[in-house]
């Protein structure tokens, strides 16, 4: 496949690729990731965790069943355990073969100007290793941004990896649950300002209209939203004000912002 790729910027809004180009490959690949970049991504998301053996590899879930067929505990399995793990085939037999990287060898991949998010999926037990991984790359401090659901583990690296943006991930309105005990918009931004949060990356889902976008951006935080598929959607966040949207289908989305 020829490499190729371009750039789409709406006054320097960007978009991210939500675990690598994953509607067209294996998802936290190497795979994934490579294609992204190619495709065009400004930016992609990935989710790291915490091997039994102070590893860190590239995974969403807590376990690799659904990624493998193979039940495996990520924070009790060796790393040379779950390197043995084919992560591809569920996705396609073009993909057999594919692993579970590790941090150090998505790190390895970014290609210059373009961005990482790396979403914190373990407790902050993780930020020292994160550390040693991110020195031992070559990327530039703006090329990194740290991410997680948790408040206590972005408190945590503010304090150990000062240089670096993070933003804290909020569900929102997410599950439905959250529509009978809605969360306050302005409780999460009074939270992020108050430990000195550099942005937030939300859930595009009913509760984030223009007023709650503008609340953001008044704040002087950054905003992120994820998971946006369809272009009618990310070309309303962006006329909003937001600053980058998380997708699964980079290329797709990209063309069709820029036909119309």
């Amino acid at each position: 496949m020829k490499a190729f790729s371009y750039l789409y910027f709406v006054n320097n809004r960007i978009i991210i690729a939500h675990r690598g180009e994953s509607f067209d490959a294996p998802e936290n690949t190497l795979a994934a990731i490579n294609l992204a970049y190619e495709k065009g991504a400004d930016a992609v998301e990935i989710d790291i965790r915490l091997t039994k053996d102070n590893q860190i590899v590239v995974i969403h879930d807590a376990n690799t069943r659904r990624v493998s067929r193979k039940v495996k505990w990520i924070s009790k399995t060796n790393l040379v355990d779950l390197k043995k793990l084919d992560v591809g085939k569920f996705k396609d037999s073009e993909f057999v073969g594919e692993r579970i990287p590790t941090l150090q060898e998505i790190l390895y991949t970014v290609p210059n100007g373009k961005k990482i998010l790396i979403e914190i999926k373990s407790d902050s037990k993780i930020i020292p290793y994160l550390k040693n991984a991110i020195d031992e790359s070559n990327l530039q401090r703006d090329q990194i941004v740290i991410i997680s659901f948790k408040l206590d583990t972005l408190i945590s690296v503010k304090k150990q990896l000062t240089q670096y943006s993070v933003f804290w991930v909020c569900e929102l309105d997410y599950y439905w649950i959250r529509n009978v005990f809605r969360p306050s918009i302005n409780r999460i931004i009074a939270k992020a300002c108050k430990y000195k949060i550099d942005g937030l990356d939300l859930w595009a889902g009913a509760m984030l209209d223009s007023h709650t976008v503008k609340k953001i951006k008044l704040r002087n935080l950054k905003l992120y939203v994820w998971t946006v598929n369809r272009p009618e959607q990310a070309k309303l966040l962006f006329n909003w004000g937001v600053d980058g949207i998380t997708t699964d289908r980079t290329e797709w989305i990209k063309k069709q912002l820029e036909s119309k």
